[in-house]
């Protein structure tokens, strides 16, 4: 059988991969390459103790766990707004749906300075909170507070249009059948939508656990308290412990690899439920 090359109708492929990759290794592959070879000097046994300690441990603890719960809140949050947006209309509507990207278009020390300002006894929102017994700024739940504010817009900007396509006729046909709303939320669009939903969560917790500048203005990075992963590398690095900041950033590094991968899966799972139906 007699194969037939055919070129393609946009010439340059070899110009552009080259670029590509180019890119790639210079900006991504050669400085995260650097990153685990000088971890790689240390033994296992260093390493283990470096990642083991105490405060380490912590560091790991509140990062994780904050930002789990962030991806939570923001996942309830995001699906209500996601949903506002797109199934109804409204005055107002394209200026709010702007401000969704708000997060992304200022700096995060930006944000982290707003809401430590907000919320300090003396802000905005403190007067009101600290009286009650609510102590948000320097406090856990600032850190929390922080990253549901960097990661609801991934939440949302991954719903909107797999709710926008979904088949409105399908509901209707299925309130004709007696369906409940109930029903129709557990049946129809819950299992249409739950794999973008997990994939807008999942992005929100891998930004969350990786924030550093929106933190450090809102919580008090007390060690054992308040102090996350990326503040302890910085630390490290201007105490020229070089290869304990090295070995926890290939950690974070690995971390954010298994991240990566999981959400790769939940968006081939979307995209194979999506040509399913």
């Amino acid at each position: 059988m007699k194969i037939i090359k055919t070129k393609s109708a946009l010439p340059g492929f070899g110009i552009t991969l080259g670029l590509s990759l180019t890119y790639l290794s210079l900006l991504l592959l050669i400085p995260l390459a650097a990153l685990t070879l000088y971890a790689a000097r240390l033994s296992w046994g260093e390493m283990v103790h470096i990642l083991t300690d105490r405060r380490v441990l912590s560091a790991f603890y509140v990062s994780f766990v904050s930002a789990g719960m962030a991806a939570l809140i923001a996942g309830m949050f995001g699906l209500v707004i996601a949903w506002t947006l797109t199934r109804y209309r409204f005055i107002g509507q394209r200026i709010i749906d702007a401000a969704i990207d708000l997060p992304f278009a200022i700096p995060t020390a930006v944000a982290g300075i707003a809401l430590a300002v907000m919320f300090s006894k003396n802000g905005v929102l403190g007067k009101v909170l600290t009286p009650l017994g609510w102590d948000i700024a320097l406090s856990k739940a600032g850190i929390v507070i922080a990253l549901i504010f960097i990661g609801f817009p991934f939440v949302v900007r991954t719903l909107q249009p797999v709710i926008k396509a979904l088949d409105k006729e399908v509901e209707e046909a299925a309130v004709s059948l007696g369906a409940n709303t109930r029903q129709r939320l557990l049946k129809i669009i819950f299992p249409a939508i739950m794999p973008a939903w997990l994939t807008g969560m999942a992005l929100a917790f891998a930004r969350g656990i990786g924030e550093y500048a929106t933190i450090i203005f809102i919580s008090s990075n007390m060690p054992f308290q308040t102090e996350i992963v990326p503040l302890l590398i910085v630390k490290k690095l201007l105490q020229f412990d070089y290869t304990g900041a090295a070995a926890l950033g290939t950690m974070m590094l690995v971390l954010a690899f298994i991240l990566l991968f999981i959400i790769n899966a939940l968006q081939s799972w979307m995209k194979k439920r999506e040509s399913s139906t």
